[in-house]
């Protein structure tokens, strides 16, 4: 059962950061960061330049965190943030379905998330802290 769990933690966490990382791809060379700030303050997105950054690298680098499993609560975090901001100033007024609703950016945020905080023994976290002690040991 633990080599199943592991598996499937590992296949999450490559579907999920290859999603990430192709958009992060995406967006750097297709727009630029410069297209995407533009995007961004047509939005009414805050600090459009700076968001920009933040967005493009996090999925970008995060989505390769993700993958390996490396710093994975933080990398989860980090990107459930990233698709918060995309539901509340893009996707909210779409309704929830696609192609202008959330429904997309929520599953990601809460699939990082989710798999930010259980990324199986797989992940290169585990190489380096190894299994923590139980609370309150």
């Amino acid at each position: 059962m633990d080599i199943a769990r592991d598996l499937f933690a590992f296949v999450g966490r490559l579907g999920i950061g290859i999603i990430f990382v192709a958009h992060g791809l995406q967006k750097l060379t297709t727009m630029g960061i410069s297209g995407v700030a533009q995007g961004f303050e047509t939005a009414g997105i805050p600090l459009p330049v700076i968001s920009a950054w933040y967005n493009v690298l996090v999925e970008l680098i995060g989505g390769v965190l993700l993958i390996i499993g490396l710093a994975l609560p933080l990398v989860g975090v980090l990107l459930a943030i990233n698709m918060a901001g995309a539901l509340v100033f893009v996707h909210l007024a779409g309704g929830l379905f696609l192609p202008t609703g959330f429904e997309y950016v929520l599953a990601l945020g809460v699939a990082a998330l989710a798999i930010g905080f259980n990324g199986g023994r797989w992940a290169v976290d585990k190489l380096i802290f190894g299994r923590r002690a139980p609370a309150g040991v």
